[in-house]
């Protein structure tokens, strides 16, 4: 159970379809219950695939869709096609090393208050809190504008390094409607240093 499953992932995060297909088939043919298989999938879509192609998770739930609606044995069919996407996706786990990473400055630091400019200002009292005092709203400003939105004492913290595919076009853009009014940049690096989950991406330099 445990030794194939992981053999399938394994397979499909090394890019080898044929693999994760055999793997596919051990398992069904072994009675593993198919939506099991589909779950797998769905976590595989997110944490190595991620938004190097976005789509990998619409993928993988429609499939878990089909094995509920379709059911064996031709569910199979649903199963294999996923796989088969999954396995040849770019792949990227930069969503996955983000959450990690503000998980654990959560568990380090606390559940720190958002800056006050943030807070809701729409019930009684609150902006006499100061809450909302400040905030600009970024489609007055051209779709960006640079403001603080990290708790204070995180300010400046980045979470998400993006590393290939649909995701560094997502990041040019989002530079792009940076470069005007924001001279930090968004800091992207090589994929050459695979060992260092940070550096990924365009050479290290800043856009």
């Amino acid at each position: 159970h445990y030794a194939t499953s992981s053999a399938c992932i394994k397979s499909l995060r090394g890019s080898d379809p044929d693999a994760a297909v055999y793997y596919v088939a051990s398992m069904l043919a072994g009675g593993e219950d198919p939506k099991f298989i589909a779950r797998r999938m769905i976590v595989f879509a997110s944490e190595d695939v991620g938004n190097a192609d976005p789509v990998a998770l619409q993928v993988a739930v429609a499939a878990s869709r089909a094995v509920e609606f379709v059911g064996l044995p031709e569910c199979r069919i649903n199963l294999s096609q996923a796989v088969v996407y999954l396995a040849l996706a770019p792949k990227s786990n930069a969503s996955y090393l983000a959450i990690d990473a503000a998980l654990a400055d959560v568990q380090r630091e606390g559940n720190q208050p958002p800056p006050p400019h943030l807070r809701d200002a729409s019930y009684r009292g609150a902006k006499e809190l100061g809450h909302g005092k400040g905030y600009k709203y970024p489609h007055s400003h051209g779709g960006w504008v640079a403001q603080q939105y990290l708790p204070d004492k995180l300010a400046g913290r980045r979470y998400y390094a993006p590393q290939r595919g649909v995701e560094l076009e997502m990041v040019r853009r989002l530079a792009e409607a940076r470069e005007a009014t924001d001279d930090t940049g968004w800091l992207l690096y090589t994929s050459d240093a695979a060992d260092d989950p940070l550096c990924v991406g365009l050479g290290g330099r800043r856009i």
